[in-house]
């Protein structure tokens, strides 16, 4: 009888094995379990033993039902899986790109920024950048910024715990961390490194306490630009401002200066600017920066010799210009991720 049970788990293994659809599955699993199956029929003498051989014959024909259980299974999961294989096709090669979503493109703001470094590039500044974290030296101090100037309130900037480590952001002294109000900060550290002359464009991420609303962020992008060299005058920095405008917005741009105040730059001003994209705006000139001379206090911080080198440096928020660029009413929409607004200004 031992032998019938050996010879019926091979016969299943080799049956199951053996199918290729669920109807052969069903006919070889009747043969085997079904009312007139050879493991049905050896369960059947069961009752034909005498009663002290039975518990042992149970006992083995039930392991055997087990192993013959599990054959089945693993038959039947085989098909499932073959079947299902057949619906799908081939393999497919999953590195291959998907037909189903468009060629993604940069974000709008990197477009203008990428446009206005292309457009220094072609006079002769270079990139540079510098971290998001800085301390009170280089973004304040070094800038000739007084300790009780309102930018420098909590209200205003955003200072790091005292405890918080940054081994990659040098200090000056023992002063705060933060992080940085303005990109003027690689400004700095570009002429702590680089003797003049020096011409560079610092575009990147600043941050500020600003409640949002259409106009403030507090996260914004901003570009700068710093020049260093023997006898350069306000007359080279409304040239420079001059030709980005017109790279930027078209030959009919023109720029204005008002006087202003900054801590870095003296004499300081206020920039405007007048195109033909400011006719649906309903007006003729719009602030869009900053500019100025450097301050001789500023070339102190850096060790500048300002009785030989002059400079003059401006900054401006990428944001503004793409929002006047594009007829853009609301800052917030550049951070919302909202794919519908972002695709419009899609680059093929």
């Amino acid at each position: 009888m031992e032998e019938t049970l050996k010879q019926i788990i091979e016969q299943a293994r080799s049956s199951i094995e053996a199918v290729a659809t669920q109807a052969d599955f069903e006919a070889a699993k009747a043969r085997i379990v079904g009312p007139n199956g050879s493991f049905t029929e050896v369960r059947k003498q069961i009752g034909t033993l005498p009663k002290e051989q039975r518990p042992v014959f149970g006992k083995m024909v039930n392991q055997i039902k087990q192993q013959i259980e599990s054959i089945l299974e693993t038959g039947k999961e085989r098909l499932k899986q073959a079947e299902l294989q057949s619906r799908i096709g081939p393999a497919i090669d999953p590195t291959l790109p998907t037909p189903d979503y468009p060629d993604g493109t940069f974000h709008l703001l990197t477009q203008i920024r990428d446009e206005l470094c292309s457009i220094m590039r072609k006079v002769g500044f270079t990139i540079a950048e510098g971290p998001e974290v800085e301390t009170e030296w280089f973004c304040f101090d070094a800038l000739n910024t007084p300790s009780d100037h309102p930018a420098r309130d909590l209200q205003d900037t955003y200072y790091l715990k005292d405890n918080v480590p940054f081994g990659n952001i040098s200090k000056h002294g023992n002063e705060r961390h933060l992080l940085r109000t303005h990109t003027s900060t690689v400004q700095i550290r570009e002429m702590l490194k680089t003797p003049p002359p020096i011409h560079i464009v610092s575009p990147g991420r600043c941050y500020r306490r600003d409640t949002a609303d259409a106009t403030h962020s507090a996260s914004f992008c901003q570009m700068e630009c710093l020049a260093v060299d023997r006898g350069l005058s306000v007359k080279d920095l409304k040239a420079i401002l001059d030709y980005i405008f017109q790279s930027l917005l078209g030959k009919d741009a023109q720029t204005r200066f008002r006087p202003h105040f900054f801590p870095y730059t003296e004499p300081s001003f206020e920039v405007d600017f007048n195109c033909a994209h400011l006719k649906r705006l309903g007006k003729d000139w719009v602030e869009i920066g900053g500019c100025g001379m450097v301050d001789p206090a500023v070339f102190d911080s850096v060790g500048y010799n300002s009785d030989i080198f002059s400079g003059y440096a401006f900054g401006f928020g990428i944001e503004r210009i793409a929002m006047i660029l594009h007829g853009v009413d609301d800052i917030r929409y550049f951070y919302q991720n909202d794919l519908r607004f972002l695709r419009q200004f899609s680059k093929a």
